[in-house]
């Protein structure tokens, strides 16, 4: 999963990296809340890890604004501080757990699985994706553009389902090799725009409008 860390203790930033890198995660850092917010707001993240007290936009305003923006990504909360009301106002600007500092690494990595665990849940529970006159069955494992089946193998099938579940958002090629290959060994460094013709050929060939899009320099992204 591609989770964002948004703290500014540099050595804490930097272990709970590790650790969930381990966990065979990708992860992204940000060390203020302006930058952090910016991350955030692409909505590619499965979880944000935001702490309270941050240079710049601290990370109560961060969440608010996520929120206001329409990110719905899990936010799990870190904070020096343990008051009932400082939980309760992370809570009420839309934070989805609370850790208070300093914390075992056990149990920021039970609260992560658990938020990611939800996520997963949340995003499954739509059996189709559709993506202007593209359609992807997840309980069929079938794609049609208009009236036509396409066939697909099925890392290409993982392919197009990633792109559709994040219509209109430029993806990273590093966001895909994690999402869809997972740090498979056979996942060399042009494998994505390899399989991007693959599917592009069998999606896009013979129709006016090419749905899948390339950004130059930074990825690529399906038309919502």
């Amino acid at each position: 999963m591609h989770i964002l860390v948004v703290e500014d203790e540099q050595r804490l930033a930097a272990l709970v990296r590790r650790v969930l890198v381990e966990e065979r995660h990708a992860v992204d850092v940000a060390h203020d809340g302006d930058t952090g917010l910016d991350l955030a707001d692409s909505d590619t993240y499965d979880l944000v890890i935001l702490d309270v007290m941050l240079p710049g936009t601290d990370g109560f305003e961060v969440c608010r604004q996520m929120r206001a923006d329409g990110v719905e990504t899990p936010v799990l909360m870190l904070t020096a501080r343990g008051a009932v009301e400082d939980r309760v106002a992370g809570l009420n600007v839309g934070a989805d757990d609370y850790l208070v500092k300093p914390f075992a690494l056990e149990e920021l990595l039970a609260r992560v699985n658990a938020l990611l665990r939800r996520r997963k849940g949340s995003l499954e529970t739509s059996t189709e994706l559709r993506a202007k006159d593209l359609t992807l069955d997840l309980v069929r494992h079938e794609v049609r553009r208009g009236n036509r089946i396409i066939e697909l193998t099925a890392k290409e099938f993982a392919l197009l389902e990633y792109l559709m579940r994040h219509p209109g958002q430029v993806l990273t090629r590093t966001q895909i090799t994690d999402h869809v290959w997972r740090y498979d060994i056979d996942a060399l460094s042009n494998v994505v725009d390899t399989y991007i013709h693959y599917v592009r050929d069998k999606v896009d060939k013979g129709h006016g409008t090419p749905l899948i899009k390339t950004v130059r320099g930074v990825g690529y992204k399906i038309d919502a």
